[in-house]
């Protein structure tokens, strides 16, 4: 298995793993992802592992794909169903010599395999963070992740489209810290959350 799959599966498990502590009485709980509650946030991952893996698979350029739904009574049944789906699809023999088109990224919505999986990765790598610190749990990030995660975070590009509504990352913040820290003030979030 190519390397960039083999970390891309570290980041899904932490993710996964955090989610799976999420009860359901957390699902209103604020997030670190502007307006999103908990609910929000877990729809918008779903629903992301669901359209990458249709992209894997040809299918990326269905807006459809892409579509957030509220999820049903197992919202965390839901996202491990989807993390298998995408796992599965970045899986298949040849994944990486395909062109991924992600009908929600513009202008440009086509992409090389192993740049679509690294974005994938470092959403995944964030968002397990989010929610981490939505729940109060500690999240910690494979050190094998380390050094993809942050030359990822670090080549997203830090302009005004930071600033537009429903921009997936704000702009970036000072870094320092760890090499988690790093990433996520590269990417606009800040490790002291919810204090800022």
């Amino acid at each position: 298995m190519h390397m960039l799959i083999k970390l891309h599966r570290l980041a899904l498990a932490a993710s996964v793993a955090v989610v799976a502590q999420v009860r359901t009485a957390d699902l209103g709980r604020a997030t670190p992802c502007s307006e999103w509650t908990i609910a929000d946030l877990l729809a918008h991952m779903t629903v992301q592992h669901k359209g990458f893996a249709a992209a894997a698979r040809g299918g990326g350029g269905d807006p459809a794909v892409w579509r957030v739904r509220p999820l049903g009574d197992d919202p965390v049944g839901e996202y491990t169903a989807a993390a298998d789906l995408v796992l599965a699809a970045f899986a298949e023999d040849g994944v990486l010599d395909r062109e991924f088109t992600l009908a929600e990224f513009h202008p440009v919505s086509t992409f090389p395999a192993g740049r679509a999986i690294g974005f994938h990765l470092i959403d995944y790598v964030v968002h397990g963070w989010d929610v981490a610190s939505s729940i109060g749990v500690r999240y910690e990030l494979d050190p094998a992740l380390n050094d993809i995660a942050l030359r990822i975070a670090l080549a997203v590009p830090n302009g005004p489209n930071r600033l537009e509504p429903g921009a997936a990352f704000a702009p970036a913040l000072p870094a320092s810290g760890s090499t988690l820290d790093r990433i996520l003030t590269a990417l606009g979030r800040s490790p002291g959350w919810p204090d800022r």
